[in-house]
């Protein structure tokens, strides 16, 4: 037995005295935001990324691996504006609908992101999460052993470059925000708020980084911006693949499914050290969220503080999340994600025990 299993039976010991529906009702108890608090952890990022952007910009007439200097912890800060705007389109992070709405569009044009777009996929992936017969909106593809198997030839390769790391975390991420999110993908039948939320997006993001390209000029800000972005969006990327998709993660069927039991064992702890949660707005504290998502994230760790039992479920490492990167699909008999090598040592269904030895 891993160290790994152990805490995770030792929670899951621990813990049967409340179902996930009882730890429903004990986090909830956290979501009251504190606009002051909300609002000085609005202004303690939105500064520093644009003072980085700044010096960037500044070096650039030194070197421009000296502005590489700055241009790292600017896309850090890029990543929790991020972060912040996701607590937004939960409803978390003001007590005011509107403020939550109208803070997350304009943080939207620094993301280049289409927020009501956005918050749309991403309560569909927060309801189904965990769902079988529910995936496609807002998740990363996962296919079981058996719908691989049943693929023709290229579809097999298109899955498996998809889940390939270099798409994943450096074709995919520059894609989804720099392509993907011009255009409102998959929702363009759902009437006019998703042409509006991405037209006014792009509208805004023309108007904001033209005045900037105007003072700086293209190439400089495309030299400096860019970088940010990309490295921003991996990061994000990757945050929210090792957030779901690890080896005991949870996939049921509609029948077998619960929103409350998906949640809290179907999303990981990703435990980071304490500089990384902050530039990462506790997203990896991602069981707690699933569970109830309008507590604001810097709340989070209130809940893991008041109840250490939480902290001992589903927690991954930085070590533990490199080693997801093998998991490709889920092994619907085990009940775990698996690599392509384990899966094609898997017998197929109905195949004779005996036989499959062989």
């Amino acid at each position: 037995m891993t160290p790994q299993q152990a805490l995770t039976l030792q929670a899951n010991g621990a813990s049967n005295e409340r179902s996930a529906r009882d730890w429903k009702a004990v986090v909830q108890t956290y979501q009251v935001p504190s606009v002051s608090r909300s609002t000085i952890e609005l202004v303690l990022t939105i500064v520093p990324f644009v003072a980085f952007w700044a010096a960037a910009w500044t070096a650039m007439s030194v070197s421009y691996w000296l502005s590489l200097v700055f241009i790292v912890p600017a896309s850090l800060f890029l990543l929790r504006l991020f972060l912040i705007q996701h607590d937004c389109g939960h409803q978390a992070l003001f007590r005011s609908s509107r403020t939550n709405d109208w803070v997350g569009r304009a943080l939207g044009i620094l993301t280049m992101t289409p927020y009501d777009v956005w918050r749309r996929s991403h309560a569909i992936h927060h309801a189904c999460s965990g769902n079988l017969d529910r995936r496609g909106t807002g998740d990363i593809m996962t296919l079981t052993i058996a719908e691989y198997r049943a693929l023709p030839p290229f579809e097999k390769f298109k899955y498996y470059l998809y889940r390939h790391p270099a798409v994943m975390f450096g074709v995919g991420p520059a894609y989804v925000f720099l392509l993907a999110h011009r255009w409102p993908t998959g929702q363009m039948r759902n009437g006019w708020m998703p042409w509006l939320s991405t037209m006014g997006t792009n509208l805004a993001i023309a108007a904001v980084f033209g005045s900037m390209i105007y003072a700086v000029g293209l190439g400089t800000f495309l030299a400096i911006h860019l970088p940010i972005v990309l490295l921003a969006a991996t990061i994000g990327v990757w945050l929210f693949y090792v957030q779901h998709q690890f080896e005991d993660t949870i996939w049921e069927e509609t029948r077998h499914w619960s929103h409350e039991e998906a949640a809290l064992y179907g999303s990981s702890f990703y435990d980071l050290p304490p500089l990384l949660s902050w530039f990462t707005a506790n997203i990896g504290i991602h069981h707690v969220h699933h569970l109830y998502s309008r507590i604001p994230f810097y709340r989070l760790p209130e809940v893991l503080r008041d109840h250490p039992q939480l902290a001992n479920m589903r927690r991954i490492t930085t070590m533990d999340g490199v080693k997801t990167l093998k998991l490709k699909l889920w092994d619907a008999d085990n009940k775990r994600l698996v690599s392509f090598t384990e899966a094609r040592r898997l017998p197929a269904p109905g195949t004779p025990a005996l036989m499959a030895a062989e």
